[in-house]
């Protein structure tokens, strides 16, 4: 096992920056601020996420995928919300029922399948949901007893399902079908002890980098569950990963400033900021969302 460090590669400071998606054949680097209702597109220039365009959202947004026609798939608030190639912006369907809560991390299945989870404002325990969006524009629920509905990712062979169930410090696993869309009754994957799990990707050997809320750092599995590396990163509350770059070969990682206090903000300075690490293996393309559903 072996132990990295994050290197600080945003200057801005996020309240709660999250969702990163890496599209690989744009060069180009999506990710939220969840408080502020921001969706900003980036690059990478050398060790450094260069901002190069911003969609401002009123409300909160919970995730953003890039669509198979240069559009992007934006969760917000209760709805999604589809922008266009020429930068339009026409609604979606509403996907949640209720002002107590908002959507939350979503992604994009091997078969382009967007899927979205929830959060409530009061964290009430086991009443977060996970959907799917099919290709007709219907929602699927595939879970209603979650305890904020967080990252997900597919094996690399796409056989396999993981979903982060935060409070409940767990990452679920089920069998997954791309092609059909049929699933399996999920299982318990991890259970993760210190700090809280919540966003997650995997690299091309299957090992899972879960970021870890309250816990300072990335961790990696196995596929068998065993730990593996960590990433040490300088703030608390570490929010989400993805592999980034032409070779995908670098670990992007947000992080929030949202729970910290005045004091808090000044003893960790770097809280709310983007971190890029070198972990020494590849992630995989992730796959853009059929837009034909919408």
């Amino acid at each position: 096992m072996a132990t990295f460090d994050a290197v600080r590669a945003l200057g801005h400071r996020h309240v709660l920056a999250e969702g990163p998606v890496w599209i690989a054949t744009k060069s180009r680097l999506l990710w939220i601020d969840v408080e502020r209702g921001e969706v900003f597109v980036g690059r990478l220039d050398g060790g450094l996420v260069i901002e190069t365009h911003r969609f401002d959202f009123e409300g909160k947004v919970g995730a953003v995928v890039d669509g198979d026609d240069g559009s992007l798939l934006v969760a917000v608030n209760d709805r999604l919300v589809v922008i266009d190639p020429d930068g339009m912006r026409r609604d979606g369907p509403r996907i949640l029922e209720g002002t107590a809560l908002r959507a939350n991390d979503g992604g994009v299945d091997p078969a382009g399948r967007f899927l979205i989870g929830t959060y409530h404002y009061d964290e009430r325990p086991g009443k977060d949901t996970l959907q799917r969006l099919e290709y007709d524009g219907s929602l699927t629920l595939l879970d209603d007893d979650l305890s904020i509905s967080n990252g997900l990712a597919w094996s690399p062979d796409g056989t396999l399902f993981y979903s982060t169930d935060t409070a409940n410090q767990t990452i679920w696993v089920r069998d997954y079908d791309p092609m059909s869309g049929g699933y399996g009754a999920r299982r318990r994957h991890l259970t993760i002890e210190s700090g809280y799990p919540d966003g997650l990707t995997i690299d091309s050997r299957g090992y899972l980098w879960i970021a870890i809320w309250a816990g300072f750092e990335v961790r990696s599995f196995a596929p068998e569950g065993t730990p593996a590396d960590t990433v040490s990163v300088p703030v608390p509350d570490v929010s989400s990963v993805a592999f980034v770059g032409d070779d995908l070969d670098r670990l992007l990682i947000t992080t929030s400033s949202r729970d910290l206090d005045a004091a808090g903000r000044e003893r960790y300075p770097d809280a709310g900021a983007l971190f890029l690490a070198n972990v020494g293996v590849t992630g995989q393309p992730t796959t853009p969302w059929n837009s034909a559903a919408l």
